[in-house]
């Protein structure tokens, strides 16, 4: 089934639908979603995504993300992946939104308006195998020093993100 993702313009207006791949080839603007789960202590669960993933295999990233579904609210959205990357579901919140474009090696590019959410869990995942290679919980500040001293290890929009959102998300 391929898969459709929302064109918006730059106030998150929805302006059509576009086939996934489509959209990152021409590298236009589409919503999307990244959820950052904490546990009791503070940390944040990052993912190591799948060998298999057609971009960005084996880099570190936020705990999920993709794109909403037409009539799918983010948080509907993010749930939905959080349960069918990481094997569990919890409460969300959405934080803030941004606007980011992050070019690929391979001719793909993401650009998006991306709506990051919090949530909190203490559990271990369930990890899908073909989305998830692994999972470890940081602190942010272990973070952002993994970040500076080991780029090449994180995906693009994490960094972005991640570089963006450092001090909204301490004080979330």
């Amino acid at each position: 089934m391929e898969e459709h993702v929302i064109l918006v313009d730059t106030n998150d207006q929805p302006i059509g639908l576009m086939e996934k791949i489509e959209a990152h080839e021409k590298a236009v603007l589409h919503r999307a979603f990244s959820v950052f789960i904490f546990n009791e202590k503070g940390e944040l669960m990052l993912q190591q995504r799948a060998a298999s993933k057609y971009h960005s295999p084996l880099l570190w990233t936020n705990t999920c993300c993709s794109h909403q579904r037409d009539g799918e609210s983010n948080v509907e959205a993010g749930r939905r992946r959080l349960q069918e990357e990481m094997g569990f579901t919890t409460e969300l919140k959405e934080v803030f939104s941004f606007i980011y474009k992050a070019p690929f090696d391979n001719g793909l590019t993401e650009h998006e308006l991306d709506h990051v959410m919090i949530g909190r869990y203490d559990e271990a995942p369930n990890l899908n195998n073909e989305e998830v290679e692994a999972y470890k919980w940081m602190t942010l500040e272990n973070v952002k020093n993994d970040i500076d001293e080991n780029p090449t290890e994180y995906t693009a929009w994490f960094k972005i993100i991640f570089d963006k959102s450092y001090k909204k998300l301490t004080n979330a």
